[in-house]
């Protein structure tokens, strides 16, 4: 019968005598300008590390440097059978995540980054001197222990520890382990203590790292070259949306942090840059939800003589790659969907969408007020001054979007509300633009380059006009920028993908905040 390991001799979390007063030391101190008053498993922390110290022990060691990790180990070794004797000494570190003991031998387990392996003490091995040492460790705290690989009766691969060293003690107590940590905001605030206690959280983080990689490399094989372009932008510009705002001491300028990096890219390929894409942070001082964070990743990418039509088929080919490439497969459950990557994809337009999905049939002839009926019919609420081509979206967003689970390119969209795309040739209502939808949620936003410097004016002009705030900021007329479109740009193809949404679909997560290792939270105090 195994036990919570519980050192006798180290004072009891419930011993009423143990307090803050007889405790002087400088951890103490430190924990004290955090927090007042000390828990009782802190003060009993602190009295550990107060002994180790009094006894000339280091509580904060170097100069220890592992030989293996246990995910070589169980590679190594996982076919070994309890008979077999392996003479090789290993250096392994980890946290300690259990104890268990059996007289006078002791079970353990340390976990590292690669996994978790089982740890076997003896008394008769590393004498009682050590042995009592080792039962005073704590859950938490990173040793590193000497010994060799064998597995038990109970198959488990295990390490016969010979010797070991505490390098690093844990002053905060973990949640029990069976209990995990649960609470989504303690989650998240405490990214680090999350990756500790909760294993699986890291795969949705190594797929995410997976994906980047293999965006790089597959844009790297065609051609692409990565760039770097302005955080800080005096105009906002590339998308709609509020931007955050701050300004610069010594120009005395006001600025904004970028909300997409389309503008500057797009004097690259002025320039000369005829490939060029970017792994770019975006900031937009709007609300959060499972798919909105106000910081943000996008991978954006121009391709110069290239169309909408081309940059489906890319995205279609890159998409693949890196899902293959990131998790070895093309079928993910997500929200409740599954999601086939390998089924043919889907190319219609937004006006065809919304008779297919919705039942409904509308067209540019329609009048506004028309348009406003259906919409109302339908219990969508339509700004006064809106025009046709933005409550044909807010009917496609309202009625369409959620249905279109496998990948799906939608396809022509009205120019109110495509500022920086080409015009249909046949219908200058429509711009060669798409978004590609994928579990109902929109992972890419791509158009044929408006490339025509008078016709960007006017967009430009229309949107400094409109009664819409977030219009009035980003449509600020970016003088720079057009002068970069007269001196002439290339037919260029430019789209951008969300790195956050597609690792979401990828690790089948619930909510963008855990595909990103620190989302924006609410002052503690605050909660």
């Amino acid at each position: 019968m195994t036990e919570n390991i519980k050192n006798e001799n180290a004072p009891d979390y419930e011993n009423p005598k143990l307090n803050i007063e007889n405790i002087e030391n400088s951890e103490a101190e430190y924990l004290l300008e955090l927090e007042d008053p000390l828990s009782e498993p802190l003060q009993v922390k602190i009295e550990k590390i107060k002994n180790l110290r009094e006894n000339s022990k280091d509580v904060y060691s170097r100069n220890f440097k592992p030989t293996t990790d246990t995910d070589t180990l169980k590679k190594k070794y996982s076919d070994i059978d309890n008979q077999q004797k392996i003479e090789e000494v290993f250096l392994l570190a980890g946290r300690i995540m259990i104890f268990r003991k059996h007289g006078k031998a002791t079970f353990s387990m340390i976990k590292d980054f690669s996994g978790q392996i089982q740890l076997y003490l003896n008394i008769n091995n590393v004498g009682e001197e050590k042995y009592n040492e080792f039962l005073s460790l704590d859950i938490g705290d990173i040793i590193g222990v000497e010994g060799k690989i064998f597995k038990t009766h109970t198959n488990e691969l295990t390490i016969n520890v010979k010797d070991f060293i505490l390098l690093s003690k844990s002053l905060r107590v973990f949640p029990e382990k069976w209990h995990g940590l649960k609470d989504k905001e303690t989650r998240y605030r405490q990214r680090y203590l999350d990756f500790i206690v909760n294993p699986d959280v890291k795969k949705a983080f190594l797929i995410r790292i997976k994906m980047i990689e293999a965006f790089r490399e597959f844009l790297n094989n065609k051609g692409f070259l990565e760039v770097e372009t302005p955080m800080l932008q005096p105009i906002p510009g590339g998308a709609t949306a509020k931007p955050f705002v701050t300004h610069h001491n010594a120009l005395d300028m006001q600025l904004y942090l970028r909300i997409a990096p389309e503008l500057y890219l797009k004097r690259l390929v002025v320039g000369g840059f005829e490939k060029v894409f970017e792994i770019n942070r975006n900031f937009r001082n709007e609300g959060i939800s499972y798919k909105h964070n106000p910081e943000f990743t996008m991978l954006e990418f121009y391709q110069a003589f290239s169309d909408y039509n081309e940059l489906m088929e890319l995205t279609e080919e890159l998409l693949k790659f890196v899902a293959l490439k990131a998790t070895g497969e093309l079928k993910f459950d997500y929200r409740g969907s599954e999601i086939d990557f390998d089924c043919k994809w889907e190319k219609i337009t937004m006006i065809d969408s919304l008779k297919k999905y919705a039942g409904i049939d509308v067209d540019f002839k329609i009048s506004v007020n028309e348009l406003k009926n259906i919409a109302k019919e339908n219990n969508i609420n339509i700004e006064d001054n809106a025009g046709k081509g933005k409550i044909i979206n807010e009917l496609f967003e309202n009625l369409v979007e959620s249905k279109l689970i496998n990948p799906t390119f939608i396809k022509d969209y009205p120019v109110e509300i495509s500022p920086l795309a080409r015009k249909k040739q046949d219908n200058p209502e429509l711009t060669e633009r798409f978004e590609l939808f994928i579990g109902g949620e929109e992972i890419a936003n791509a158009f044929s380059e408006l490339i025509d410097p008078r016709d960007q004016f006017e967009r430009f002009k229309m949107q400094v006009k409109s009664k819409d705030e977030e219009e009035r900021i980003t449509g600020k007329i970016d003088i720079d920028f057009l002068k970069a479109l007269e001196y002439g740009m290339p037919p260029t193809g430019g789209e951008g993908i969300g790195i956050d949404r597609f690792a979401m679909i990828l690790s089948g997560s619930q909510s963008i905040r855990d595909v990103i290792l620190f989302p924006l939270m609410r002052h503690e105090k605050d909660i």
